[in-house]
């Protein structure tokens, strides 16, 4: 995949270790990481040496495991597998779930984005509507896709100041990413419109979500 000198690993804490396969956000870092977590999640002898969960995000792998845990033959596993990873993007692509959400495109920042995009609010939707997105990762919050695949015309800066509460099921960007809230909470993205968040459940990294126009 990479030569060993290109990926690191570090802790965070005494119970996650993490390999970092890049530094910066892109389509294939995101395909090499998840291939590498699809094998190491069923991997048994990752199991057997205690490790309890293994958490993708766009540029890296963590691996959580007690603190009793051995993790020079943890490494081992790992480093097999990475080393294993295909350099081609088209051998990285594996068949997996698809997502068609309906969202009904009224969000209060669609304004916002169109200026800075200096776009039509009906060209901003239709641009937001036309990817396929990959599932890099899941996290801020159970069940939040982060996605990968926004046209990059539509890249807008986060709000300068975020919202105290972002209603479940927002769809929003928040740079370069596209994303859903999946509960109440805080946030700094720009809100494009609404979804059901109870569509988010079964979304798991490396799925690929479609967005289709609603008109609610």
């Amino acid at each position: 995949m990479q030569t060993a000198d290109k990926i690191s690993t570090f802790f965070l804490g005494d119970a996650c270790l993490c390999w970092q396969l890049g530094e910066k956000i892109s389509r294939l870092t995101s395909l090499r990481v998840l291939y590498a977590y699809r094998q190491l999640r069923k991997d048994p002898e990752l199991k057997r040496l205690g490790v309890r969960d293994v958490v993708p995000s766009y540029t890296a792998l963590a691996l959580h495991a007690g603190t009793l845990c051995d993790w020079e033959a943890v490494r081992k596993v790992v480093d097999a597998r990475l080393a294993a990873v295909p350099a081609d993007e088209a051998a990285l692509t594996e068949r997996s779930a698809r997502h068609v959400l309906p969202v009904v495109y009224t969000g209060e920042d669609l304004q916002r984005v169109a200026g800075h995009a200096k776009l039509s609010i009906d060209e901003v939707v239709r641009r937001h509507a036309a990817p396929e997105y990959l599932v890099a990762m899941v996290g801020f919050r159970p069940h939040f896709p982060y996605l990968l695949g926004l046209d990059k015309s539509l890249v807008t800066p986060r709000l300068d100041s975020p919202r105290l509460a972002v209603p479940a099921g927002a769809v929003g960007i928040g740079g370069e990413q596209t994303g859903i809230y999946p509960e109440t909470s805080p946030g700094g993205w720009n809100i494009l419109g609404m979804t059901q968040p109870e569509l988010l459940y079964p979304i798991e990294p490396g799925d690929t979500v479609v967005f289709k126009r609603s008109e609610g």
